[in-house]
This record gives structure tokens, sequence and C-alpha cells, in this order.
């Protein structure tokens, strides 16, 4: 760390009994630096010299309150410590330069009448009262930081561990501490470089991030977001809170933060630089999840700047800024604030013009924006256009983009006058391609959108003639649960078209794919859709023996007996005699 310079006032004296001194048994230091020994003294002429000034007693007498505090600090050193820690041998370089201008200038004012200017020996003492505040805080943080003990930590540790990688993390863990400790003391220079340092250290592994976090970083940064600290601090300060926010682990400790980190990155949306805004939505998107930072959010003029980066901003600041508005848009309450700022225009724009993830965030902001609202729903159904919307679900760049893409289709469908101009505009084609698609949340989305396109009995005999059934039956047999169930509830609501019942039990596997999941070892799967598709194949013998076969009495009586819905109207509609003979049999 640089030292300080004084300029407004005269140079230090020229003798060396002016410096701090550390008592008895001294040994020289380094480049003309104080010395040190067993404990840090500051010069008894120094005190002797304030204790005769004739002029500006009051600030006089500040003074010597602040360097009496600085000697209590000083006396927390350990002065070993401190000749092995730059940190600390830079700052008593640059103490002991303020020490001896004080000495110089008091000097001054031993006289009631001055040689110099009185109003620039008055701006002179108010400058090194303020340094001296300076030094105080300045060497708190130090002690604080138990960085002293570093050094001893350190050998203890080096001589206990065998293992390269617990070694090779403590150093990271030092390191860690330092920078901390270096980011709240010294010049913009300096908390500068240091930025830079902390920055190759975050970006080199996310392990590093969680030390560098449990070392107490983040309220450090937050105090850099400040206004009174320089646009390049702050750009730095705004980089390493953001490559945190990417940490999952990590997203705590900056949620905890609150209003304050809140709003500092809500400033940098407004004034930062395009680099920083970027940064600044990556760790809002961290943040834009609960409910009481989203009204803050929402309150402060955040959705504004946000939309006008994503107006205005690069491809990957507009693609983060609409990343934020998807997660604020889940919140009924802040709603209206999107509205009022025209967003579904700005968002409808980005969909076409940005990249692949503004696409995305976009267009999965748009529904959760509508969600629960009809005649939003409409809206925006008009501003995006349908056929617009076709191109989109038809020639998505990405899995993602089509994963979201087909929800936005289903949230639309949810309101029956949209739906039936989807089914009537080949929707309900592509939507079907969609459940044969190898990612398995593009399955999971298209098959809840069969269900909520299947809203008059025309819509489900489309939907079962263009080979709707064999798909879902598939996914009966996939790995999670809730494509399961997504392809369970979609086969329900389908079967209360005759023609499509007959295509199920066409399928070889249908039947028993459908009562196979009857068994209580499927957890958490919902049985109702099971039970209702079997409901409505009771009267085929060909289905009975299907069932039979696949000791769907097994599975419904232990249903019966756990009282779930819908099994023991299920085994009454099967009836006590014919089918249940066929049961016992097996």
């Amino acid at each position: 760390m640089r030292s300080r310079s004084f300029t407004s006032s005269p140079p230090p004296p020229r003798h060396s009994h002016e410096r701090i001194t550390p008592g008895r048994a001294h040994t020289h230091g380094r480049c003309g630096s104080p010395t040190f020994s067993t404990r840090f003294h500051l010069p008894r002429s120094l005190l002797d010299s304030i204790s005769h000034v004739q002029i500006f007693k009051g600030k006089w007498s500040l003074i010597k309150v602040k360097l009496a505090t600085l000697e209590t600090r000083l006396s927390e050193i350990s002065v070993s410590s401190a000749a092995e820690n730059p940190l600390s041998f830079d700052l008593l370089q640059s103490l002991s330069a303020t020490c001896s201008a004080v000495a110089f200038l008091s000097a001054l004012c031993h006289e009631p009448t001055l040689r110099g200017g009185k109003l620039k020996t008055q701006n002179d003492i108010d400058s090194l009262s303020a340094k001296l505040d300076a030094h105080i805080n300045d060497l708190g943080v130090l002690v604080r930081s138990g960085i002293f003990f570093a050094s001893e930590y350190r050998k203890s540790v080096s001589s206990s561990m065998s293992v390269v990688e617990s070694s090779r993390r403590e150093s990271v863990r030092a390191e860690a501490r330092n920078l901390t400790t270096r980011l709240q003391i010294g010049s913009t220079e300096s908390k500068n470089s240091t930025l830079d340092l902390l920055l190759g250290l975050l970006q080199e592994d996310d392990k590093n991030v969680l030390i560098a976090v449990a070392q107490g970083i983040v309220p450090v940064l937050v105090r850099l977001l400040d206004s009174s600290s320089s646009s390049e601090i702050k750009e730095r300060a705004v980089t390493a809170i953001a490559k945190i926010s990417t940490v999952d682990s990590s997203k705590h400790v900056l949620l905890a933060e609150g209003l304050a980190l809140l709003n500092n990155l809500l400033r940098v949306l407004e004034s930062g630089s395009i680099f920083a805004k970027e940064k600044s939505c990556i760790a809002l998107i961290a943040l834009s999840n609960s409910k009481e930072n989203a009204r803050a959010i929402g309150s402060r003029g955040g959705i504004s700047s946000l939309l006008e980066i994503c107006r205005e901003g690069t491809p990957i600041s507009q693609a983060v800024a609409a990343g934020v508005l998807r997660n604020l848009a889940v919140f009924t309450e802040i709603k209206e604030n999107f509205v009022e700022e025209n967003a579904v225009l700005t968002l409808s724009a980005l969909c076409n013009s940005g990249t692949d993830l503004a696409l995305e965030n976009s267009i999965g902001c748009l529904c959760n924006l509508v969600s629960g609202d009809d005649d939003l729903k409409l809206f925006v159904a008009r501003e995006v256009g349908i056929e617009n919307l076709k191109i989109l679900l038809d020639s998505a760049p990405t899995a993602q983009n089509l994963e979201v893409v087909v929800q936005f289709v289903r949230t639309l469908a949810s309101c029956s006058n949209i739906a039936e101009f989807l089914a009537a505009n080949g929707f309900l084609n592509l939507v079907v391609g969609a459940l044969s698609f190898g990612a398995m949340g593009v399955r999971i989305a298209a098959a809840k959108t069969v269900y909520d396109l299947a809203y008059s009995s025309k819509t489900k005999k489309e939907l079962g003639e263009i080979g709707c059934i064999a798909p879902l039956v598939k996914m009966l047999d996939g790995k999670a649960v809730e494509e399961k169930e997504a392809a369970a509830k979609a086969l329900s609501t389908l079967m209360n078209y005759a023609g499509n019942r007959k295509i199920l039990r066409k399928e070889e596997k249908g039947i028993v794919s459908v009562v196979i999941l009857l068994d209580r070892s499927f957890k958490n799967l919902d049985k109702k859709f099971l039970l209702s598709t079997l409901a409505s194949l009771v009267h085929s013998k060909k289905c009975w023996k299907q069932m039979a076969a696949a000791r769907a009495g097994d599975y419904l009586q232990k249903l019966v007996d756990l009282d779930v819905e819908g099994a023991k109207s299920l085994v009454d509609s099967l009836g006590r005699g014919k089918l249940w003979g066929v049961f016992a049999k097996h």
C-alpha cells in the first residue's frame, strides 16, 4: 500500500526523533522507515510540542486525543508481525510521515502570530486531523482482521498439513483475508489494484469464492459500491459481487445484505457503465427471487432501468436484464409496474432481436407476467403475434428455448379463446411433435400443454388422430415422476373422447403402463389421473384382461385400504362378480 501524501502541510523535519519510535532495543528498518522493537510509541517530543501551541488550541486538543487513540491502537500490534507484514509496515511508514507533519505544524503554532497565512494553517490542521482519523480506522481494520497472527498460523498449518490440497486451500484463505483487509484501507489506486487481484482469485475457482465469502469479503464489497467510491472501484466491486452471485452456496450471504446491496445495485443500473450494468443484472438475478426484494426493485424504478437495458444494451446485458425481469414478473404485487412501463412491447421486440438467452428470458418473463390474467394473455397474444409464436415454436434454436416457448403456449392455451385460436392455426401438430423431443423438460412442457389444449371434444379428437397417444404412453415409462404424471394427466383428459380410448387399447403397453404406476412404490405420483384413465376403459373386456394380467386387483385393493380418492369407485365399477372373478384367478 502506498503512503498517503500530505500535500498541503510543510515538509517534515529532518530529525529522525520525530518519527514513531518503538521503545527499547531498536533494530534498523528498511528504506529509512520506522524501526521496530517490542512496542510502538509516539514521540514524546510530538506530544510536548502540541502542549505549547498558542493558536487553534481547540483543534490541537482534538488532534492530541486522536494521537492518544493512535497510541492505544499501536499498542495492540505485535512488532515482529508488523515487520513481516507489508500491509502494517507500509501503514506505519505513512503514519510516521503524518506524525512528522504534525510536529512541524504544531511548532509553527507555538507563537501567537503566524508567519504564514492563518486560513492556510487552519486548513492544514484540518487535513492532518482527517489524516489521523484515516490512520485510526486503518489500524483498527488491521487489528480486527487478525493478519498479525497470520504468519504464526501459516507456520502451524504448514508443519501439520501433509495434504497438498489442504495447504493450497489455506494459502487461498490467507490471500482472501489479506485482500479483504487491503480493500478497507489505503488509496483509491491501492483498492483498484487489490480488486483486480481479488477478481483473479474469484475467477480461478468457485471454491475460492466460498473461501473469500467466509473471510467476510461481501460486506466490504457492498461498502465499496457506496456513492462516494470512484466509478472504477464500483465497476470492479459489482463484478466481484456478480461472480459471487453465480455460486449457489454464496447467495444467502448476498441476500443477508438486504436493501444496502439492492439499492447500490439499482444505482449502478441507473448510472453505471454498460459493463457495470451487465454485472449488476447478473447479481440481481440471484436477489430478485424474493417478494420483499421484488417489491423494493419495483418501487425504486428498477423495472424501468431494466427495460431500458433491454432496449439499448449490449446483447449480453439485454439477456441478463430480461432474466431479472423474468424473476420479478412472478410476483402479482408488481405486475402493474410492467404494464405502466409498456414492458410487453419491449419484451416482444427482444424475442426477435436478441440472443438465445434473451429469447428464453423474454418469453419466460411474458409467460410469468400473463399467468392468471386472461385479459393480459389476450393482449400479449396480439402483441407477440400468433404467427411469430408459431415460428418460435417450430424453429427454437436450443432445447431451453423450445421448453420455454412450449410453456408460453401452454400458459396462453389456459385461456379458452386463445386455445381455440391456437388449435385452428396448426399448433396441435407442433406441440405433439415436442412430445418426442430428446430433452425431458420439453416433453413435460408439451404434455402439460396437451392437457390445456384439449379443451373440447373436437381438439381431443384431433390430438388423438395426429398421434398424441403413443408418445404419452412412452412417457409413462420415463425416469422422472414429473414426466410420468404430466403424461398421465394428459391421457386422462384425452380418454374423455371415445376414439382416443380405442387408440390407447391398441397400444401394446398402453393399459399395462397405466396399471403399473398404481403401485405404491411410485411415490409422489398423483394416482387420480391413472384411476380416471382406467375408469374410462372399465367396460372393455380386452382392457379387463390386460388389467388382470398387470395385477390391477392387488394395486387397487391397496389403494382402497389407503382411502385413495377414486380407487373404491373404480373397484365398484369393475364389478364384484364378473371382472373380480377374473382377477381372483390371477
